[in-house]
């Protein structure tokens, strides 16, 4: 889980204090719901395929959203990525140079999503569709934005952390849903259950009642390098950076110590000070995710030495059918294609 979030979202049934917190989460969900069924604001005349997740912080999106990308460039299609530009100050449609633009203007995840394929940023899905499409791409790929209606969806895939799932299954603030579950169920298409675990159990059954399909991922080190060499001092400020510890140790890797961060953590330079005194006095290889890494783009001083002493551990989702998903990605082709299509 996120740092931030709290610890009681998680426990497996609500506590004393999510019980208490009730009365504020159902104004919360009725008020979120009412949102999320609002009519669409645009549909766009490509394909749109939104990534999302039922509960706040990570789970994988971004990773799905790469994965997706790939997979429809291997169908012939040209595939353009949307993001909401979180934890960047940028207000008004952008198309992202990863080259120039930095995390603080267009946020982390829109940089490693601009190395895979066109990106824009922008807080108005419909402006950023509007943006993507004047860069003829031809299916829209949406990093997060599964209760914004201001998209039409022609496939919506929701992500879910295998050990996590969705918590104690209460609505903000009582737990980590950002709406009641059964609504977003009925907005979803399908359910991709990423790593291993328990904790999605419940909303498998949950999904299998629905009749929603539920496929399954992992996230897997990108390059076969040997971690093993000298003991690591291993720090993160993602959604949940216990996974991208565990990932290290699955390899062997001697991770001596950890260093955990608010997700989308922008860091300073006492924190960057603080980071190279440790990984010197205790003789520390600094590794980091490269969702981190991209936040330490372009900075100088201590956070630009950090940027150099740092190593990034490359990932990549892998979908254990990934023709499934390729089939899914034709549905929503078609789908769009009907929607297109001039009544009769």
């Amino acid at each position: 889980m996120s740092p931030t979030a709290p610890v009681f979202w998680w426990e497996p049934k609500p506590t004393a204090l999510a019980r208490a917190l009730w009365p504020v989460a159902k104004v919360w969900g009725a008020l979120a719901e009412r949102r999320m069924l609002r009519p669409p604001v645009y549909r766009a005349p490509v394909p749109v395929i939104c990534v999302g997740n039922f509960v706040v912080g990570g789970a994988g999106k971004t990773p799905t959203a790469i994965a997706l990308a790939r997979l429809a460039r291997g169908r012939g299609l040209r595939p353009g990525l949307l993001s909401s530009g979180y934890g960047g100050a940028a207000r008004m449609a952008l198309l992202v140079d990863a080259t120039f633009h930095t995390a603080e203007e267009v946020g982390d995840e829109a940089l490693l999503l601009a190395a895979v394929a066109p990106t824009v940023v922008a807080r108005d899905r419909a402006a950023g569709a509007r943006r993507l499409v004047e860069e003829k791409v031809d299916v829209i790929i949406m990093d997060d934005g599964f209760q914004n209606p201001a998209l039409a969806l022609d496939l919506a895939l929701v992500v879910v952390d295998a050990a996590s799932g969705i918590g104690n299954g209460l609505t903000m603030p009582s737990g980590p849903l950002r709406l009641p579950l059964t609504p977003q169920m009925r907005r979803a298409d399908a359910l991709l259950v990423v790593g291993d675990g328990e904790g999605a159990a419940p909303l498998i059954r949950a999904a299998a009642r629905a009749g929603r399909p539920v496929l399954r991922a992992h996230i897997k080190p990108m390059r076969a390098k040997d971690w093993r060499n000298e003991p690591i001092l291993a720090f993160a400020g993602i959604g949940h950076p216990e996974k991208f510890f565990a990932s290290l140790r699955a390899l062997a890797a001697p991770v001596a110590k950890t260093l955990s961060f608010a997700d989308h953590y922008m860091y300073g330079e006492v924190d960057a000070v603080k980071l190279i005194h440790i990984a010197d006095t205790e003789k520390l290889r600094l590794v980091t995710t490269e969702k981190d890494l991209v936040r330490l783009n372009g900075k100088t001083g201590a956070l630009g030495a950090l940027r150099e002493r740092s190593e990034a551990f490359p990932v990549m989702l892998e979908f254990e059918n990934p023709a499934a998903v390729s089939e899914m990605i034709d549905a929503a082709v078609n789908h769009a294609a009907l929607a297109q299509a001039p009544a009769r």
